[in-house]
This record gives structure tokens, C-alpha cells and sequence, in this order.
């Protein structure tokens, strides 16, 4: 390769790329993480968005595949007053256990509000808008952390089932 050759021929280039080491990006995980190992801030977030009835709960486990957060916490509120009620939940929650957010974003639109807490993100969504970013596809190599079924906050379908 020439000496002045571009940062992107050098990239492109497939002999120059197998004589690079490869970097380790990813740390060693158990298969699956489950709510019991669940820093226990996330798990009092998680109770905080029950208590004000999230909509379907779900936690990310992103730390084989991200470096500027550990878990997202996903959830959706039925309508904006209620997204801003489980967004000021858990913040106060959090808050009163000595763990303040570092950033909230979002709040007054309240179609999608961001509480960054360093290792862990909560985003909490208008039903709309949750569907339109669809975080759980964007982030679908991360792994779904189980949750218990009272943490989960499932939408109740008015349709009987039969037996």
C-alpha cells in the first residue's frame, strides 16, 4: 500500500484489515440475565413504572453489544399524562434512593421520555411512538431480561379466551 494512501483505502484494503489484531469489543456474558441479578436500582425503576401501570415492560440487557449503557428499561404509557406519571414516578423513586438522573429528555412532549442513568437508560414511550422507533428491533442482538409476570404489565385483551 502506498505510503499516502487514504484512511479508507488502508480500511478497505483485505490484506492490510488481516494483518491488524483483531480488538475485543464484547464482554463474556451468561446466556441469559435474569430480574434477580438486576442492579437493584433497575429492579426499584421497574416497580416505580408498574406502580403508575406501564405498559408492556421490558428490560435490554446491552452489554455485549453497547459501551455507553449496561440495560435499557422500555415501557409505554396509554396517553401523554401517563407517560409523564411514570417518567416523574420513577425519577422521584430513584431520587429518594440517592441515585438522581443525570439527563431527562423528552419530558414535555412526553411522546418518548429519556431518564439517562449512566449504566442503565429508561425510555418510556406513547404508544405511537414506541411502534414507530421500535427500540427492541434496533436493539435486538441485546438479550431480553425475563421478568416476573407482575412486572411485565401486559395490555389485557377485552376478548375472552375459550376453552
Amino acid at each position: 500500500m502506498k505510503p499516502n494512501s487514504t484512511i479508507k483505502e488502508k480500511a478497505l484494503n483485505p490484506e492490510e484489515r488481516a494483518a491488524r489484531p483483531a480488538i475485543a469489543t464484547t464482554r463474556e456474558l451468561p446466556s441469559e440475565t435474569k430480574v434477580e441479578e438486576l442492579d437493584e436500582r433497575i429492579v426499584m425503576a421497574l416497580h416505580a413504572a408498574g406502580e403508575k401501570k406501564a405498559l408492556e415492560i421490558v428490560v435490554l440487557d446491552l452489554r455485549n453489544i453497547a459501551n455507553f449503557t449496561d440495560y435499557f428499561l422500555i415501557a409505554s404509557g396509554a396517553n401523554e399524562r401517563q407517560v409523564q406519571a411514570i417518567s416523574d414516578e420513577v425519577v422521584e423513586k430513584l431520587k429518594k434512593s440517592g441515585t438522581p438522573a443525570a439527563r431527562v429528555e423528552g419530558y414535555r412532549a412526553a411522546e418518548w421520555i429519556l431518564m439517562d442513568y449512566g449504566d442503565f437508560i429508561v425510555h418510556v414511550f406513547a404508544d405511537k411512538a414506541r411502534k414507530f422507533y421500535d427500540l427492541e428491533r434496533l436493539w435486538r442482538e441485546g438479550k431480553r431480561v425475563e421478568l416476573p409476570a407482575e412486572l411485565k404489565n401486559e395490555p389485557v385483551s377485552s376478548l375472552r379466551k375459550e376453552s
